[in-house]
């Protein structure tokens, strides 16, 4: 599950339009009378470069810092520079990284989530361990999460989760799980670590969706 960018101030209808056009694969075409006139409309891969173009990524929200702007994020990366057996020049390595989020670094940690998929960035969700949820949340709700959804209808995923996560919690006295980051230290099949796959799912969805984003069911 990969958080989308939110729209700029200003973007926010033309960023819906566009999202619903490509996601539906309805894109405008041309009449024969506007092929007359010579009036063009963009073409599905204009509309992906619009909607990019004017986005805020998710990385300004978690408050990740930056190579090149936060010197948190070049101490980081010189950190992982020492670390080469075999090093080009730091100038080179610096340059190569201009821009680079160090998200593990991110002042917003409801955004990053510690259930990961291995090559994918940090903030991204893996959806398919909700798969292990099933059995307490309902396939209804944990199907959920194979759907793309904007800012508005993730929010409220995630605060239907929580609901579900919080009854859950109060009849196994498993409410500090809310706040623990790391998974239990306990078997995959029991309540105790599917609870915190779904209270983390809840949080994360909550957190992105208040802030304007959506996300991808990329699992």
């Amino acid at each position: 599950m990969r958080p989308l960018g939110k729209p700029k101030k200003g973007f926010e209808k033309r960023y819906i339009e566009i999202f619903k056009m490509v996601e539906s694969d309805n894109i405008p075409k041309p009449t024969f009378w506007d092929k007359l006139k010579g009036k063009k409309f963009p073409t599905k891969n204009e509309l992906i470069q619009e909607w990019f173009e004017n986005q805020i990524p998710t990385y300004e929200t978690i408050k990740a810092p930056m190579v090149g702007r936060d010197q948190e994020a070049e101490e980081w990366l010189k950190e992982k520079y020492e670390e080469l057996e075999k090093k080009p020049s730091w100038e080179e390595f610096l340059k190569e990284h201009q821009g680079f989020y160090v998200i593990p670094l991110a002042k917003e940690q409801d955004g990053v989530p510690c259930y990961i998929s291995l090559g994918q960035d940090e903030n991204v969700f893996r959806g398919q361990f909700l798969v292990d949820c099933v059995d307490i949340i309902g396939e209804d709700l944990a199907n959920e999460a194979w759907e793309t959804k904007l800012a508005e209808d993730t929010l409220d995923y995630g605060n239907r989760l929580m609901s579900v996560a919080e009854k859950i919690a109060k009849e196994n006295n498993l409410e500090h799980l809310k706040d623990q980051k790391i998974p239990p230290d306990a078997d995959e099949e029991t309540i105790e670590s599917k609870l915190h796959i779904v209270y983390s799912l809840a949080k994360w969805l909550t957190f992105y969706g208040k802030n304007g984003h959506g996300y991808e069911a990329d699992f």
